[in-house]
C-alpha cells in the first residue's frame, strides 16, 4: 500500500512538470525566423527585403472591382527588424524604402501615355507583423501614408498624390509573401485626370534576411 502510495506520488508530480516546462520551450521561438518555422531568430537590427512575387504586379486602381489605373511589375521594399519578441507575438520592423521602377509600369487611364515616376513619401513606416499573420503598416505620429504618382499625359506632366492612415496585409508561410489587397488610398490632390480613390493590391515574395527565407511563428 506505501510503495502504491509512492509511486503514485511520483507520477503526479513528473505529470505537473511536463506542462510547466513546455511553455519555456516554446518562448525560445521568436515571431520571425529564417530556414523554417521554429529556426533561427532574426536579429533586431537586420534589414530584410522582397521584391514583387515573380508573375504578379503592383497595382493602383481607381476602384476595388476595376482595372482602370497604374500598374507595376517590378517593386521591392526594405525593413529593419526593431523588436522580435517570442511568439506568439507580435515583431516590428522600420519600412525605410519603397520602390517601383518606373520603366515596368503602364496606366490606362484616358487621356495618360505613360508613367514617369512612383515615389513612397514620409518614410519611414512601422510595420506590425503579429503571430497570426497580421500586418499592419503605420505612419509616424502626426504623419500619414503617402504615395506620389507622377502621370505623363496628352496636355504635359501631372502629379497625383494619395494618402492611407494606414495598410492592412497578410503574411503566408507557404511563400514567404506579404500581401496587400485593395488597400484604400485618398487624392489629397492632382487634376481631374487623378481618379479620386487609388486600391493598392500587391504580393512581396520571398521576404528574405541577407538571403535567408523569413518565417512567421
Amino acid at each position: 500500500m506505501r510503495t502504491r502510495t509512492l509511486l503514485t506520488l511520483v507520477g503526479t508530480v513528473a505529470a505537473l512538470s511536463i506542462p510547466a516546462a513546455m511553455p519555456a520551450s516554446a518562448a525560445d521561438t521568436p515571431v520571425l525566423t529564417t530556414g523554417s518555422t521554429g529556426g533561427t531568430a532574426v536579429a533586431v537590427g537586420d534589414v530584410l527585403s522582397a521584391p514583387l512575387a515573380s508573375g504578379t504586379a503592383a497595382t493602383l486602381y481607381s476602384s476595388a472591382t476595376g482595372t482602370s489605373g497604374v500598374s507595376c511589375t517590378s517593386s521591392t521594399f526594405t525593413a529593419t527588424v526593431t523588436d522580435n519578441p517570442s511568439a506568439p507575438g507580435t515583431a516590428t520592423e522600420s519600412v525605410g524604402a519603397q520602390t517601383f521602377d518606373s520603366s515596368s509600369c503602364t496606366s490606362n487611364v484616358l487621356g495618360v501615355t505613360g508613367v514617369t515616376s512612383i515615389t513612397v513619401d514620409n518614410l519611414p513606416y512601422t510595420t506590425s507583423v503579429a503571430s497570426d499573420g497580421t500586418l499592419t503598416v503605420t505612419p509616424a505620429s502626426g504623419s500619414t501614408i503617402q504615395t506620389t504618382v507622377k502621370l505623363k499625359t496628352l496636355l504635359g506632366s501631372i502629379s497625383c498624390v494619395y494618402q492611407a492612415p494606414s495598410l492592412t496585409g497578410t503574411t503566408s508561410n507557404t511563400d514567404a509573401s506579404i500581401n496587400f489587397t485593395n488597400q484604400q488610398f485618398t487624392k489629397t490632390s492632382g487634376s481631374s485626370l487623378c481618379f479620386s480613390s487609388g486600391y493598392f493590391t500587391a504580393k512581396y515574395a520571398p521576404v528574405t534576411d541577407n538571403g535567408a527565407t523569413v518565417y512567421v511563428n
